[in-house]
């Protein structure tokens, strides 16, 4: 079976069509990031409307991330397939049916009905990460690939951090906040009714942005990539096990700590700054903070793909994740400004994270870049597992204690930075 390979090559374009094809293809990662980031609006919005906990609410994300680890080896073969524009195109289109949905959600008012919604949502977003990092790490030198990735990532923190301040006036503001305790079944029925229907103009407008934007696309030339059969080199391996690759391995689960502690800090930020002790803000007032915390990770991006033109990768990410695990420690042991400010600057540390344990990931894969990619991306469902443990763990021991689990994960790839990554050049079997 032919994998979509992040190693790739240019066959039908010349090189200077690359940076016309970067630019274009980074509007799909900011429409990608736009949209997951309501996610963090939608989170609170949803616990007010339904009266859920923390742990009910983050099965928000463990819903929508889940998607990734059971979709990413299929999507493969959908752009095995359908090549890496068709699929891209495809993605955007799933994630626009997504988007619709969330109209009968907000109408009936159903929370399960707005799980489908979000895991439709996913199943789109998930065709179009195993499709667009790849791409855009082939689209160059290889030596370049975590700079290149970096700096289409800091289009998805723009979306990330554009999308809090946006979704919290259109939605959040719609929060009554009068709970629902003495409520006939007829009046709480048009209660929920009312507060979510705050939802759906706000994803009509987004659905038909994606529809648009999978119409232009499937117009662009992009340069056509295939895999690349005689790699100069390979990683050692075993019959094509990505399995046994050790640094591939161990990168897959720094993707999964680190998707799973920043999407969990971005899931409760809104609640933990509304606390008394920490922010004692409204939740439209918290959402702002929110684009703070996500433009953090635009603006690190934008410096980290600078940075690792001249600093080793796997140095920067061990430093970055180590500034991060302190940051979340001091908001674990502080109250007010300081325990705001230290976890919304966990951001800026975030972001060169992803594509920088990605590429590293899939260094020196050559023939198995496809695969190794694949498992890479299976390992974004922490963003459905560690989000929903913190919300757990919120429940018994407090949101603001519950930040250690965050310090953890950073504990984790400030390892793989400086050491897990590490690997020798050895011939893979054929």
């Amino acid at each position: 079976m032919i994998q979509p390979s992040a190693q790739v090559r240019a066959t039908s374009a010349p090189r200077q069509n690359y940076g016309t094809a970067l630019a274009a293809i980074t509007t799909v990662f900011f429409m990608w990031g736009f949209v997951t980031v309501l996610n963090d609006i939608l989170i609170p919005h949803l616990k007010a409307i339904f009266d859920l906990n923390y742990a009910q609410s983050t099965f928000v994300q463990f819903i929508f991330f889940s998607a990734y680890f059971i979709l990413a080896l299929p999507s493969a073969k959908i752009i095995s397939a359908l090549g890496y524009q068709n699929s891209i195109t495809t993605g955007l289109s799933v994630m626009g049916l997504g988007a619709l949905i969330f109209v009968p959600a907000a109408t009936i008012p159903s929370y399960p009905l707005f799980l489908v919604a979000f895991y439709v949502l996913a199943s789109g977003m998930t065709i179009l990460q195993v499709a667009a990092n790849p791409y855009v790490a082939a689209l160059g030198p290889e030596d370049k690939a975590s700079s290149r990735l970096n700096l289409a990532q800091a289009m998805n923190s723009l979306g990330t951090t554009i999308g809090p301040a946006i979704g919290g006036f259109l939605i959040l503001s719609a929060t009554t906040g009068t709970g629902e305790r003495g409520l006939t079944p007829e009046q709480l029925q048009a209660h929920r009714a009312l507060e979510a229907s705050s939802v759906k103009m706000p994803y009509i407008g987004i659905a038909i942005l994606l529809f648009v934007l999978a119409f232009v696309l499937s117009r662009f030339h992009f340069p056509v990539m295939s895999t690349i059969e005689d790699a100069d080199h390979h990683v050692h391996g075993d019959q094509g096990n990505v399995w046994k690759i050790p640094h591939l391995v161990l990168g897959a689960v720094g993707i999964f700590v680190y998707v799973g502690a920043e999407v969990a800090i971005g899931s409760l930020l809104v609640s933990y700054l509304t606390q008394p002790e920490i922010g004692a803000l409204t939740p439209v007032a918290a959402a702002a903070y929110l684009s703070y915390y996500w433009g953090g990770l635009m603006v690190g991006r934008l410096a980290g793909s600078a940075v690792m033109r001249r600093i080793k990768p796997g140095i920067v990410l061990g430093c970055a994740a180590m500034i991060a695990c302190a940051l979340v420690l001091t908001t674990i042991v502080t109250t007010g400004h300081i325990a705001m400010w230290s976890v919304i600057l966990v951001g800026l540390f975030n972001s060169i994270m992803f594509p920088t344990i990605f590429t590293l990931g899939i260094d020196g894969l050559g023939k198995l870049t496809g695969k190794g990619s694949g498992v890479l991306i299976m390992a974004i469902v922490g963003g459905a597992v560690i989000p929903f443990a913190m919300g757990a763990l919120a429940d018994r021991i407090g949101l603001h204690r519950s930040f250690i689990l965050p310090a953890v994960c950073y504990l984790y790839i400030m390892y793989y930075g400086w050491k897990g990554s590490k690997h020798g050049r050895v011939l893979t079997a054929a």
